[in-house]
């Protein structure tokens, strides 16, 4: 789905929590209508917000699509894993109207570009990862499928980051680094050197995390 689509009945938002109400203001200012959300948690936040359609765990997934389409609001990357097998082909890309996306730049479904965000010049960003607020994705960037960037972390020029990984707040990349799928790069870290697929890393500079 493509930036400011949605189905006559509104978009359904999956999950209810915090990231869901960043995502929903996001997505009305965007010109997205929203039908209301699921959340197994009956106090989650964007209840204030927002109609509660039911549970997440009771969803009847090919009954809703025949009215809806979706929008994935969970920040976990792990919950947000156990989900994408059954949404993929129907998550709506939600863009922040003050974020910066490059011409040039590709994102791709069901992903989410936060308030003053900025995709700069040919880089990439691959289905269902979320670009937070204010983070900056430089020239070049790779950014992997339901990764987590969180909100400002700047990446340098071609830097690649795989899937299902977190960049914690603040993080920082210098150009040219990889990061591999399912690592974690605590807040306010600096990479500096390649991360390798798994690896937790944090400080200044980071580095690996002894298990």
């Amino acid at each position: 789905m493509t930036p400011g689509s949605s189905s006559q009945g509104g978009a359904v938002l999956i999950g209810g929590g915090g990231h869901g109400v960043v995502v929903a203001e996001a997505a009305r200012v965007g010109g997205i209508a929203l039908a209301g959300f699921l959340d197994d948690d009956p106090d989650a936040p964007l209840k204030e917000h927002l109609r509660k359609l039911g549970k997440i765990s009771g969803l009847d997934y090919p009954d809703m699509l025949r009215h809806h389409d979706v929008i994935l609001t969970i920040g976990d990357i792990a919950t947000r894993r156990t989900l994408i097998g059954r949404l993929a082909d129907d998550l709506v890309t939600v863009i922040h109207p003050t974020a910066w996306v490059s011409p040039s730049a590709v994102v791709a479904g069901g992903v989410f570009v936060g308030p003053h965000a900025v995709v700069n010049s040919h880089a990439s960003v691959a289905p269902h990862a979320i670009i937070n607020s204010g983070a900056i994705i430089e020239h070049h960037c790779s950014i992997g499928e339901n990764t987590h960037i969180a909100p400002g972390v700047a990446l340098g020029g071609e830097t690649r980051i795989g899937s299902d990984t977190l960049i914690g707040v603040g993080a920082r990349t210098i150009p040219g680094v990889s990061v591999g799928a399912r690592c974690a790069v605590g807040a306010g870290s600096v990479v500096i050197s390649n991360v390798a697929e798994g690896e937790t890393v944090m400080g200044v500079p980071a580095v690996a995390v002894t298990k």
